[in-house]
């Protein structure tokens, strides 16, 4: 015998709330119309739900055990609606995100579990990569979205790009560093200190030499390359060296306490981080929530990190 479960959820609905005219309410059903379905249930079933003459309505054993797994069923209902609801909007899916590991690691990770804990249904999963690796998998449909640092001329014409931060380059090291005590910094004391490289296949290795040879210096060591930003940062802060690291990335890190940047201007990058799709691609609605968070979260960091800018120059 089949039984509907819409029917047993109207049965759970009338057990739950006590009586014909409160379940029929809180299923925004007429009362008639629940009475008609518990008669013609109680005929299919050739046995009452609830128990005759006892008011308020008295489930008979067979009827509460019914009415438990209408309960269940209900529930499940609930779920797959609010499941649904959240994928329409945006707030639950899947997102295959890749992206440059400094960003990755010191801004964007910051701000994907900021999504999360506004969209609890979302599952992320994410790898690293440069430029060639990342267009790839995204051409591939391996990735969903690429994020990483690009010029206007790199854009392939068959995708998207969606920029997030301009390019700006600092010079960082460990919080009391003995160059953080001085005035102004000539190149002949920062020659005195060896460098720590980002990996050699990383925009940010071009970006390190360019920086170095902005300031003037040519004779600029590396004691310590290719690491990730974890074990770059763990160097930095137990010894003196120095490195180049996006401003946006020192910005995050500095709340630690433990890296600082140096007042030295140094030659910018002509990129900008930004979000990289596939064109003409309808983007999920996951997705688009996603990536206007990230532009939301962008716009607020630059002006964070501008505030402080104009602060530390009225300080000077």
């Amino acid at each position: 015998m089949k039984l509907d479960s819409e029917h047993l959820e109207i049965l759970a609905m009338i057990v739950e709330k006590g009586g014909l005219t409160e379940g029929a309410e809180a299923l925004g059903k007429s009362q008639p119309s629940v009475s008609r379905t518990i008669s013609n249930l109680e005929k299919r079933l050739g046995m009452p739900l609830f128990e005759p003459g006892r008011r308020p309505l008295q489930p008979t054993h067979f009827g509460r055990m019914l009415s438990e797994i209408g309960m269940r069923i209900y529930a499940l209902n609930r779920e797959a609606q609010t499941l649904a609801q959240n994928f329409t909007k945006g707030y639950a899916g899947h997102i295959r995100i890749g992206g440059t590991p400094i960003f990755m690691d010191g801004v964007i990770s910051h701000m994907l579990a900021d999504f999360q804990e506004r969209a609890e249904g979302v599952q992320f999963d994410q790898s690293y990569g440069y430029f060639d690796s990342l267009l790839g998998k995204l051409r591939n449909k391996m990735l969903d979205m690429a994020i990483l640092p690009m010029r206007e001329d790199q854009i392939p014409v068959d995708c998207d790009f969606r920029p997030l931060i301009p390019g700006r380059n600092v010079i960082a090291c460990r919080a009391g560093h003995p160059m953080t005590r001085k005035g102004p910094i000539t190149l002949q004391e920062i020659d005195a200190y060896s460098w720590v490289a980002p990996p050699a296949d990383s925009p940010l290795f071009r970006d390190l030499k360019g920086a170095i040879t902005s300031i003037g210096s040519e004779n600029f060591r590396f004691t310590f390359s290719g690491g990730t930003l974890a074990s770059i940062q763990s160097f930095l802060i137990r010894t003196d060296c120095l490195t180049v690291l996006p401003y946006s990335v020192v910005y995050l890190m500095k709340g630690a306490g433990q890296i600082v940047s140096l007042p030295i201007k140094v030659a910018h990058p002509d990129r900008k981080l930004g979000v990289l799709t596939r064109k003409g691609e309808a983007l999920s609605p996951m997705l688009k929530t996603f990536i206007t968070f990230l532009e939301g979260q962008c716009e607020n960091l630059e002006c964070r990190m501008a505030n402080e800018a104009r602060i530390a120059k009225g300080r000077a």
